[in-house]
């Protein structure tokens, strides 16, 4: 067990030992460090809660296979210790040995892309974590990778041509020829647990699952971060002391992902980006939710086990979730269980999780039976939005195109995420057709009793739940249709 931090920074490993150090504590933001340095003020500070993308920077992380994965971050959202292992790289480290621009700069002056230039650097951060992952990218990959940036003049055409100018040649740069270099440095770094303790902090990283329990165990009452989105706000906005942390975010066995036959489990530490890439063709409906779920370097970030263990009532995971009949597994000294979701909220961000246990996984059975599921986010703007109503619905008709099992999952209608059941009691066994779900969304106002906030009212949130269960009708009427035709045409096959 070790009390510093090491990581590479500037072309060298850098090491941050909190117990000699009265500049920064276990909570210094990323961002603020840097801006403490006299030769980093690159990194821009413009609203430290991961909205505008000025303190974007990029981490190079060891995969599995030894080589290097680069992601765009939030600096303002990364506390020191979560640097440990990682290469950090800024604006100012972009530049070749010979001080020439990196294509990805170039490109932006070439495109007349910057004018005042304070978000330029995050902008060309951005950019730089495209480059490295995406050769000729897509108008919508580009758009996606910048949708976490906030341009306050320049206008963002000319740097989506800078993107499209620049990563056309992928990885030839100057870090495509010291990539071994560096992995070999991360490699060095050792990888043993941290135990950060400070006259008013306790800051703990474990290297293992069982750490993790036992240590959760031995501190009931500490704050477990992953990413940290959601817990680093309390520092940046409302400049909390956090006491006690327990950072699970270099936990290996919470970053699984594996399947068998009926389901597939997700580690509660695998960030939201990369279950993106797992889950687009198996789980349409929730790659759709995370689509538009923060930003690129929100989901670089976020978890699984994060987002849900804040039992948030406008989550955008817990409805889609709630549809696919997800299970979400807690672990604790005491043994492991294995809790439906639709039973692991019980109030305003209140659950079943006991104190001493960890949300370690979640376990969403593959769709069987023709089942239908649809994900919805409703908000003041498509990109980087809190949900005003979120939903999840679930469909199975029979042959008869009447409903044998159907499931309506709202958020932002209640203190918790909560399921619409005197509508599904309704529609359960009725013809799905427009005339009955007309009928069932007057039960909607019988149901909810939404409030009125900064986002909506409370009769706006009511008439979105019931047009978003007409669109739901709408977008299945098609595909269901079609199931029910090819049922019918394979029963005449067999009959014949």
């Amino acid at each position: 067990m070790i009390s510093s931090v090491t990581f590479f920074h500037n072309g060298k490993l850098k090491t941050i030992d909190f117990s000699s150090s009265s500049r920064v504590t276990p909570t210094t933001t990323v961002l603020n460090w840097l801006r403490s340095l006299p030769d980093f003020k690159g990194t821009k500070e413009g609203c430290a809660e991961g909205d505008c993308g000025a303190c974007t920077v990029v981490l190079g992380e060891l995969s599995n296979d030894g080589t290097l994965r680069y992601k765009s971050v939030d600096s303002c959202l990364v506390f020191l210790p979560m640097l440990h292992g990682k290469q950090l790289l800024t604006v100012e480290s972009l530049k070749n040995e010979a001080g020439e621009l990196h294509p990805v700069q170039q490109a932006m002056v070439d495109e007349h892309g910057s004018q005042c230039g304070y978000c330029t650097p995050g902008f060309v951060m951005s950019l730089f974590s495209l480059y490295k992952n995406q050769e000729h990218p897509t108008k919508e990959q580009i758009e996606d990778s910048l949708t976490g940036n906030l341009c306050r003049c320049t206008g963002y055409r000319p740097i989506v041509q800078a993107a499209a100018t620049a990563c056309i040649h992928r990885n030839q740069d100057e870090f495509a020829y010291h990539t071994s270099h560096i992995a070999h440095q991360l490699e060095n770094i050792s990888k043993t647990s941290i135990h950060i303790q400070t006259p008013l902090q306790t800051y703990i990283k474990p290297a293992s699952l069982g750490e993790a329990i036992t240590l959760k165990h031995q501190h009931p009452d500490a704050i477990v971060i992953s990413g940290a989105t959601d817990i680093a706000l309390r520092v940046t906005k409302r400049h909390e002391l956090l006491k006690e942390i327990i950072d699970v975010s270099d936990v290996p066995e919470l970053k699984e992902y594996s399947e068998n036959e009926l389901s597939v489990s997700i580690g509660a530490g695998l960030s939201l980006n990369d279950i993106m890439q797992n889950t687009k063709l198996q789980f349409p409906a929730l790659f759709e939710i995370l689509s538009v779920f923060g930003s690129q370097q929100i989901r670089n970030l976020a978890t699984l086990g994060g987002n849900l263990g804040t039992a948030s009532p406008i989550s955008d995971m817990l409805p889609v979730l709630m549809a696919y009949n997800a299970n979400i597994v807690l672990e604790g000294i005491n043994g492991r269980r294995e809790i439906s979701l639709d039973n692991f909220i019980t109030g305003y961000r209140q659950t079943v999780r006991k104190p001493d246990e960890l949300i370690t996984a979640v376990i969403i059975p593959k769709i069987m039976n023709g089942a239908v599921v649809k994900s919805y986010k409703i908000s003041k703007r498509r990109d980087l939005d809190i949900s005003t109503v979120s939903a999840g619905f679930r469909l199975e008709l029979n042959g008869n195109n009447e409903v044998t099992s159907i499931k309506l999952v709202y958020g932002g209608m209640a203190e918790r995420t909560k399921r619409s059941e005197t509508v599904e009691k309704f529609l359960l066994g009725k013809i799905w057709n427009r005339e009955t779900v007309e009928q069932a969304m007057s039960f909607i106002d019988k149901e909810f009793t939404p409030i009125s906030d900064a986002r909506a009212s409370a009769e706006y949130r009511r008439a979105v739940a019931k047009n978003l269960l007409m669109k739901f009708w709408s977008k299945t009427l098609y595909e269901t249709v079609g199931r029910l035709v090819e049922s019918k045409t394979n029963e005449d096959s067999e009959r014949q």
